[in-house]
């Protein structure tokens, strides 16, 4: 039994500036001051995850270490905690991309889920190993809402690289 998609449309490839851009400015939004709010998603591992499944070449494991670094230090808090959390999103997404991207959107989400709560488990693990006291139970609401966002962040992120829908008769595809 072949997937159904839900759209028949060929996207263009994905532009190296853009891909970077995006990933700077989750970068930019998770130094906003309510990045420690419960419920707001860790926006620099939702991209790194989408981009990893899209895109593996462009955006991998090299930038979640240099945004996990330069996320320690924004955030103050131990020095790889991030980094090591972001290197394997990175890993993850770009082993199952090939796998996820069979699916709809909404299984896609399901599939990207484990990846975003390995990454909080991770880090809650580092903190707890440093001497930190654990937090409440809404540090999983982070994952919980980053993978609810996957569809609307989906459709964003790929609107650039939509091919307009004008058919020509001389082309085959």
């Amino acid at each position: 039994m072949q997937p159904t998609f839900s759209s028949s449309r060929i996207l263009l490839p994905a532009r190296p500036w853009f891909v970077h851009l995006t990933v700077i400015l989750a970068f930019l939004l998770n130094c906003l001051p309510t990045g420690n709010w419960p419920g707001v998603p860790d926006w620099v591992a939702l991209v790194l995850c989408f981009w990893g499944v899209r895109e593996s070449r462009l955006v991998g494991m090299g930038w979640g270490f240099v945004l996990g670094l330069a996320m320690d230090v924004a955030d103050g808090s131990l020095m790889g905690q991030h980094a090591l959390a972001y290197v394997l999103v990175a890993y993850a997404a770009a082993a199952l991309s090939r796998r996820v991207l069979w699916f709809p959107l909404l299984t896609q989400a399901l599939h990207v889920l484990p990846i975003l709560v390995g990454a909080e488990v991770l880090q809650l693990a580092i903190r707890a190993w440093a001497g930190a006291e654990p937090p409440s139970l809404y540090f999983l609401a982070t994952p919980l809402v980053a993978t609810v966002l996957w569809v609307p962040v989906t459709y964003l992120l790929l609107l650039p690289q939509y091919q307009p829908v004008e058919r020509d008769a001389n082309r085959p595809i």
